[in-house]
């Protein structure tokens, strides 16, 4: 009996352990700088988005970016610069609820925040509260966003 639990209990700790090491406070120091040029990074995309502004965003979307809109629909690059250039992408607000969490680790970053837009995205009226994900990655020609989700939350 003692002998079990002595191997539950290393094994409970060896968990415990294991568990803390991948807590967010195992994550690399939080940079400072680096937090803040993704911040930047962010209210230019916000800006591009809202301006339709093809070459801004040209730069800051990575060649195999991918976005999720809140359909759940997949598309690349190519397709969400068609879809502004054609007009069957337009946003006339961006509005964010709550604060933007920037989390760093070394050459990426993850922000999460919840937000309020009007306007349509592929050629679909899209208006209402949204919680987005952006994956930023550091590279030669500094921060690209290489992925980005929308999920619809429900009216209050």
């Amino acid at each position: 009996m003692m002998k079990r639990f002595i191997s539950h209990l290393a094994i409970n700790i060896a968990l415990v352990s294991f568990a803390i090491g991948q807590s967010p406070t195992a994550q690399q120091p939080a940079n400072s700088t680096s937090e803040q040029e993704v911040r930047q990074m962010i209210e230019k995309y916000r800006t591009a988005i809202l301006e339709r502004d093809i070459p801004a965003l040209e730069k800051i979307w990575a060649d195999d970016y991918v976005f999720v809109n809140a359909a759940g629909d997949v598309l690349a690059k190519t397709e969400r610069l068609a879809n502004i250039k054609s007009g069957a992408t337009t946003l006339d607000s961006i509005k964010n609820e709550e604060n933007v969490t920037v989390r760093v680790y070394q050459n990426s970053a993850v922000a999460t925040s919840r937000v309020t837009l009007k306007g349509q995205y592929s050629g679909q009226p899209i208006s209402g509260e949204y919680r987005s994900i952006l994956v930023w990655v550091k590279g030669s020609g500094g921060w690209r966003l290489v992925s980005n989700q929308l999920t619809a939350l429900k009216p209050k």
